[in-house]
């Protein structure tokens, strides 16, 4: 698995962790100290990387948490169409297909240098890379 853990407590804003087996980003983690003999409990709100939805959960603060292990690549993009962008890995040269972000479409072309992230299997397109 491509996957570490950590305590809830321990994640902070722009981190990764996996709800619902969805990797997501972390917007914000409130951690609160209830009564005398309870223990501290944690709300951790974040976005779905892919699907952009908003998951929410409240659980321990020490209660471990799934955090992907993200993989930081580069590519070159081969051709354009539509919203998908067909990039071949500088490494590898493995060619594979990848959507392209709403803010990158009016700057991504067909030979431009990208940086991608590959977060449990899936591939996207993060940013243009500068030389």
């Amino acid at each position: 698995m491509t996957t570490t853990k950590t305590a809830i407590k321990n994640l902070k804003e722009g981190k990764f962790c996996i709800i619902d087996g969805e990797p997501c980003k972390v917007l914000e983690v409130v951690v609160s100290t209830s009564g005398k003999h309870g223990g501290a409990k944690a709300r951790l709100d974040a976005i779905g990387i892919f699907d952009m939805k908003k998951r929410s959960i409240v659980k321990p603060a020490d209660t471990e948490i799934d955090v992907p292990i993200v993989e930081k690549k580069n590519a070159q993009v081969i051709s354009i169409v539509g919203n998908t962008a067909q990039l071949m890995d500088l490494e590898t040269y493995e060619t594979f297909e990848c959507q392209i972000p709403e803010e990158l479409k009016d700057k991504i072309t067909q030979g431009i240098e990208v940086q991608y992230w590959i977060i449990e299997g899936r591939k996207m397109i993060v940013s243009i890379r500068s030389e």
